[in-house]
């Protein structure tokens, strides 16, 4: 799966193509800075606009630049293709640190919609308890059922993860001190750019600003017992650096069919799920519709797919270690790779 940007923004220009990618990435002094990926390049979007004799701030961050909807984006495309030969306004891509791509997101909601994983799950919340307690023998339910529960077809089912605990590509995840048993989350997701309420969803997907890999990590002992309180995860999910969320943004008209994208997650190289963006029980377009029902989403906010079929440990009775380091890679939009650490 070769990521979106091996190819030189020359190269595309040649073939008319406007392919945006857009990064945060940590810049000089330790400040935060968003730029364009370029091949093995970022460009500097707030020096390019200086450059161009416009006012920075829309690209201080990524969700000021995501307030300014389409037209942010447009000035994006003609900022970059006016300098993005200009040497001082580009570095190579392997000497900055990225963040995720909203360091702090206005929201995270995480959906449940793979139907695979739905069943899978369930069996493997099963067979991990029966582990826990030291039970020999699998339980006799160990096996997926045949049905998802209605409830999941009827609406997309979710919940609310800590915004502030998030990281990004190439940053550790600490191990919480209070869990023994730690997994990796093979999604992905879209960030909200244009907000609003009661959003029809015929006019959906204009509030999608684009697309990123996400990483929800699960401290899975800590979730089977605190979901036996029939609520939802909360210090199963909610650690710190526990949300890992990019690379980066690629924005939503590069991917015109986000339900057919190849994924993968590789623990130490070793490909331990091979899953599919096919067969979401909703759609992007589904979930920005029914979130938006009498409430307001605002610029910056992250809706996570949830779980592809296969994509956990959970569903394969397989578990991480102190030190592995977990890729997920997502067609089309790239890698996202983290280290778990004790």
């Amino acid at each position: 799966l070769p990521a979106p940007s091996s190819r030189s923004h020359r190269e595309r220009q040649r073939n008319g193509e406007h392919e945006m990618i857009l990064a945060t990435y940590e810049a000089d002094g330790g400040a935060d800075a968003i730029g364009v990926v370029d091949g093995h390049i970022v460009f500097d979007l707030a020096a390019g606009a200086e450059r161009a004799g416009k006012d920075p701030a829309p690209f201080a961050s990524m969700i000021s630049l995501m307030e300014l909807g389409d037209a942010g984006l447009d000035r994006v495309r003609t900022i970059h293709q006016r300098f993005a030969e200009d040497d001082d306004l580009n570095q190579p891509l392997a000497g900055v640190s990225l963040r995720s791509p909203v360091p702090v997101p206005a929201q995270i909601c995480d959906f449940m919609v793979f139907p695979g994983h739905i069943l899978n799950a369930s069996a493997g919340m099963r067979v991990l308890a029966a582990r826990i307690q030291g039970t020999a023998a699998l339980p006799a339910d160990a096996k997926p059922g045949s049905e998802v529960p209605a409830i999941y077809r009827q609406q997309p089912i979710y919940y609310k993860a800590n915004r502030f605990s998030v990281i990004g590509t190439g940053q550790d995840v600490q191990w919480p001190a209070y869990s023994q048993i730690m997994d990796y989350e093979l999604e992905f997701g879209v960030f909200i750019g244009c907000g609003g309420q009661d959003i029809p969803l015929e006019r959906a997907h204009e509030h999608i600003f684009g697309y990123a890999i996400f990483n929800d990590f699960s401290a899975r002992d800590t979730q089977m017992m605190e979901m036996q309180g029939r609520l939802g995860p909360s210090k199963g999910k909610d650690f710190a650096t526990g949300n890992a969320i990019g690379p980066w943004i690629v924005t939503r008209d590069e991917i015109p069919d986000p339900y057919s994208l190849s994924m993968v997650a590789r623990v130490n190289g070793e490909a331990w799920s091979l899953g599919s963006s096919a067969g979401m029980l909703h759609s992007f377009e589904d979930i920005v519709a029914f979130v938006s029902r009498d409430e307001t989403l605002h610029p910056g906010e992250y809706f996570g797919s949830g779980t592809t079929d296969g994509g956990c440990g959970l569903e394969q009775d397989r578990y991480l270690s102190d030190g592995d380091v977990v890729e997920l890679e997502v067609e089309r939009i790239g890698v996202l790779r983290n280290c778990v650490r004790r």
